[in-house]
């Protein structure tokens, strides 16, 4: 009878090492809020392979909002991120907080929703290349 009591008193007194479920949504939540919480700025000056126009960038543009659904993600969150992208930086960071996506990269190139999935911006979407031709 000795040794079935001496094995109760352990088990209750070492707490168990792994987290607990209801440690992992707290944990979770925290940090998703410390990510979205990141301070958005605009995209470092880059240059498109050739010069274009902003007729060639608004086609690319929109062919990419166009299509971006269809890889995964969530429209509304796709189309929280396409608003976003086209306002001034501190209207967008209202967006994607509001919308509670979770920014990886602060130009907006990378970002996740709650649920994880993955949404990546092309640098075009964000701003304009050092090389676009002016329409005359």
């Amino acid at each position: 009878m000795g040794a079935p009591e001496s094995g109760n008193p352990p088990r209750s007194r070492n707490p168990p090492t792994s987290p607990t479920c209801s440690s992992i949504p707290a944990d979770a939540s925290r940090a998703r809020r410390l990510h979205a919480t990141k301070k958005i700025r605009k995209p470092k000056p880059w240059k498109h392979p050739q010069p274009i126009t902003m007729v060639q960038l608004t086609k690319m543009r929109e062919e990419f909002w166009d299509t971006a659904p269809h890889y995964g993600g969530r429209k509304e969150i796709w189309d929280a991120l396409r608003v976003a992208a086209e306002s001034e930086v501190s209207l967008a960071q209202a967006i994607v907080e509001s919308a509670a996506i979770i920014v990886s990269n602060t130009d907006l190139t990378l970002c996740y929703d709650e649920r994880g999935a993955k949404y990546e911006l092309p640098k075009y979407v964000l701003s304009e290349p050092t090389n676009l031709i002016q329409d005359s």
